[in-house]
Formats: structure tokens, C-alpha cells, sequence
């Protein structure tokens, strides 16, 4: 393997991504999404490094699984086939993003410390709204045996942090949607009329969802159910009495109308939120979008051990609920909490503070942006030691 290092101009910088896919679509969701927005609002030369592209090209279907190198939106893909696969040629960026505590080939470390420019290294870890994050964002970590320094990045929902990903267009994009146009185009029917309340569905499997379902098909109001295809496909199929809920699937029961699409590719998944007025959303890619679409949504966290994702389930809470009425932040804090598997979803009680849920989705969208965006603030960080490494 030979040895290389990328020269750019502070506004041309080279930057590598390593991403190793752990479960579900979150890691690569979050590394393809910053690699893009690297690539097209500051024009950074991307590579990410991906251990799973068979999972990656669910998410982008531009993606050829078979390949070890190819390109997609402007940035450079490979197969990080092994721990130790650094590329066929070592060539070290001027920026490297650590995503995820995933561990980067160890050759490819020590090429690090012999560039004579060292590189901004950063640890990009997991979106958090716990207070402590603010603490530890940008702290730098020695190497044990190399003279190389990363720094811990943290994205966070308050001041402090690293903020999440938001793209430039991202708000102009929402005002211009058409869902009159989406309905027709991806569901195949008109777009439901106000007295309906459309419901997007992107969930882990989740015990609640029987009671919820009931709920619905109960209840004296229209719920019109948009489900991409996925882990709780089969639930609804059970609910149902169908073989299966797949792309293009429609059942009724009471009043819930339900509508399976395909599984939607990641630069169309805000156009799902835009369409439906609530958001059942999953992970932490999802949940970023949930928030920037100014609709109101509920959150599966992903479940960890020991219920270790309670308390990131909470302090999320205390950002979003911050300024409800007391009634309406209770009824908030106990459907997630029910979603989350403490205790049965009471969707009445929840629905019924649906004009102050609305009015503090569109509240919290302005709050978050004040934090900068994560690709902006990362770009910043690097500007910064970049310019006062190369004076």
C-alpha cells in the first residue's frame, strides 16, 4: 500500500469520512447526509469510507453494492471492506471525521502523524439534548503514541453544541412543496381533506402499536396512516389481517385508512413529513428532519441496554416541551413515554393539544437554528485551526 497526502487550499479542503454501519439506516444516514451538504455548501472534496454498502444503497439507490469505489452526489464512496482498509492508496485528508467511535484503520493513523500538515481529526459523536454535552463538545483528546490531537464533536439540540444538519435550501424546499402533487405522485390518491388527520409512520417494532392502531380505527375522527416500508410493515399487516403490508398496500378498518409506500430514499424522506400533519419518526436522522419540519411528531429513540436512552429521551423532551402550557407538555411527555414502552399511547389525550403542538413545532424549528447548523459549525472548527495551522 502506498502512501499519499491530499494538498488543498483552505476552501478546497480534502475531508474522509469512516462510517461503520451498526444497525438500521442512523450511522450512514447521518455521515451520507453531512458528506453531501460538505460537498455542496462548502465545497470540501468528500470520501466516505463504508463498511455496508449493501445497507447504503437502500438509502441511495445511486449506490452499486458490487463496487469498491465509485461516486455519488459528488463524493467519492468506498468499501471499508476491513478494519484495517484504508483505500488502495493511503491518501490523508486534511480533514477526518471519526463517525461514531467507529475505529479508523490503524495505518491509516500512523499516516496521519507522518503528514507534515497534520489533520483536523474529529470524533463525531451521537446527537444528544442532555446538558453535560455542552461540557464536552470540542475537547480535544491526545493521541496515546501519535502527536495527533482529535476533537470530540458533539451534536446537540441547545447552545454549546455542535447543533444537527440542516441544508441552505432546506426551508425555501418546504415552502415550495406541493402535497397535492406528492399524494398523487407517491400514494396514488388525492391528498386527504382537513377534516382528516394524516399520520406518518417510520417506527421500530413497537409493542404499542396494536393499542394505537385500535385507537385510531376507533375513533370518531378520519386518521389517514402514511407507512414506508420497514420494520413495522408487519405489525400493520397483522392488524390488518393482510399477508403483507408492502409498497402499495392500502387497508381500512373503522376509521383508520392506512397506505404502504416503498421505503423513501433520503433526500425525499422530508417531503413524508411535509405531507402528513403528525410524525411518528425513528433513530436520529428522522428525528432531526421530525424537528425541521415544523409539524408536530413523536419520537422512537433507539433502545439501548439497561434503558440507558431514557434519560436522552427526556432531555429531548425538556428542549421540544419548553413554553407548552402545562396540560399539553404532560400529555407530550406521556405519549412518548408510552411509545417508548412506559406505559399504552392515549392518542385522544395527546391530539386534543394539537394547536399548541403545531404553534411549538414551528417555535422549536427557529430555537434549534439559532444553534448553527452541524456541517456549518464543523466547518467553522476546521476554518479555525486549518487557518492557524497554515500561517
Amino acid at each position: 500500500m502506498s502512501t499519499a497526502s491530499t494538498t488543498s487550499s483552505p476552501q478546497e479542503l480534502a475531508c474522509d469520512i469512516f462510517c461503520a454501519v451498526v444497525d438500521n439506516f442512523g450511522d450512514i444516514g447521518v455521515c451520507w447526509r453531512l458528506a453531501r451538504q460538505l460537498r455542496a455548501e462548502h465545497g470540501w472534496r468528500m470520501r466516505l469510507f463504508v463498511d455496508d454498502l449493501a445497507v447504503f444503497h437502500a438509502l441511495c439507490p445511486a449506490v452499486d453494492a458490487s463496487r469498491a469505489r465509485q461516486e455519488a452526489a459528488g463524493v467519492v464512496i468506498e468499501h471499508w471492506r476491513e478494519p484495517a482498509h484504508a483505500g488502495e492508496t493511503l491518501q490523508i485528508a486534511d480533514v477526518v471525521i471519526e463517525a461514531f467511535a467507529c475505529e479508523i484503520p490503524h495505518a491509516y493513523i500512523a499516516a496521519m502523524a507522518r503528514r507534515e500538515t497534520k489533520p483536523v481529526w474529529i470524533n463525531l459523536e451521537y446527537l444528544s439534548g442532555e446538558d453535560w454535552v455542552a461540557d464536552f463538545h470540542g475537547r480535544p483528546s491526545p493521541h496515546p503514541r501519535h502527536a495527533l490531537d482529535k476533537t470530540f464533536f458533539f451534536p446537540g439540540l441547545g447552545a454549546g453544541t455542535g447543533g444537527v444538519l440542516k441544508e441552505r435550501g432546506l426551508d425555501d424546499a418546504r415552502a415550495r412543496f406541493d402535497a397535492a402533487a406528492w399524494w398523487r405522485e407517491r400514494v396514488g390518491v388525492e391528498r386527504p381533506d382537513d377534516a382528516s388527520t394524516v399520520v406518518s409512520l417510520f417506527s421500530y417494532e413497537n409493542p404499542a402499536v396494536d393499542a394505537l392502531l385500535a385507537q385510531w380505527r376507533d375513533g370518531a375522527s378520519r386518521i389517514v396512516l402514511l407507512v414506508p416500508e420497514g420494520r413495522i410493515s408487519g405489525a400493520l399487516a397483522r392488524f390488518f389481517g393482510v399477508p403483507k403490508f408492502a409498497a402499495g398496500t392500502s387497508a381500512r378498518a373503522g376509521a383508520l385508512e392506512a397506505h404502504a409506500l416503498g421505503f423513501v430514499e433520503q433526500p425525499r424522506f422530508d417531503e413524508l413529513l411535509w405531507a402528513a400533519d403528525v410524525n411518528f419518526v425513528r433513530g436520529e436522522d428522522s428525528f432531526v428532519r421530525a424537528q425541521w419540519a415544523r409539524k408536530p411528531f413523536v419520537w422512537h429513540i433507539y433502545p439501548q441496554a439497561d434503558d440507558a436512552h431514557l434519560p436522552k429521551l427526556d432531555a429531548a423532551l425538556a428542549h421540544y416541551t419548553r413554553g407548552l402550557p402545562p396540560a399539553a407538555e404532560r400529555a407530550i411527555t406521556r405519549f412518548w413515554h408510552a411509545w417508548n414502552g412506559a406505559g399504552v399511547p392515549d392518542w385522544a389525550d395527546f391530539w386534543r393539544h394539537r394547536r399548541q403542538l403545531e404553534a411549538r413545532a414551528s417555535q422549536w424549528a427557529d430555537e434549534l437554528a439559532r444553534v448553527g447548523d452541524l456541517a456549518g459549525n464543523l466547518a467553522a472548527h476546521v476554518a479555525a485551526r486549518t487557518g492557524a495551522d497554515r500561517t
